[in-house]
């Protein structure tokens, strides 16, 4: 577990740049997404949250309440994956997401970190299929009160 590890829910016109910034480095830079694609027109409807150590943003992601507890763009850069921080956004965005009163989680998980949300306890549905150039499964997770 990375250490002064906190996780918030951001501001998303304050912390636009920060949370652009990782996920540009994370899927653009080392996954090859088109950068096109990156940010998109859900940006303003989501609950975006961001991972700090020591002050400095090392990972995001974001919660999209109106399709129904939609989490996605979850990226923590190189030097702090396995450490936890990834399991912590998750963690923060469950409580945002039964604080919404929402029963559910879903997203779509590239098959790379599908090992990761099994652990976390989502669980798999449908076929593979491809998004932004990368093959991703939709994974499911029941909130329990």
């Amino acid at each position: 577990m990375a250490e002064n590890i906190e996780v918030y829910l951001a501001d998303f016109m304050r912390d636009r740049k920060c949370i652009e910034e990782l996920r540009m480095r994370v899927f653009v830079r080392e996954q090859g997404v088109p950068e096109n694609l990156e940010m998109d027109e859900r940006e303003v409807y989501c609950q975006h949250f961001l991972a700090c150590c020591d002050g400095v943003a090392i990972g995001t992601a974001r919660l999209d309440l109106e399709l129904k507890g939609k989490m996605g763009r979850l990226a923590v850069i190189k030097p702090y994956r396995r450490r936890g921080v990834g399991r912590q956004l998750v963690e923060r965005i469950h409580q945002s997401a039964r604080e919404s009163g929402l029963s559910e989680i879903w997203c779509h998980a590239q098959l790379s970190a599908q090992n990761f949300y099994s652990v976390l306890g989502y669980e798999a549905e449908g076929n593979i299929f491809e998004e932004a150039g990368i093959e991703h499964v939709t994974m499911r997770y029941t909130l329990v009160k």
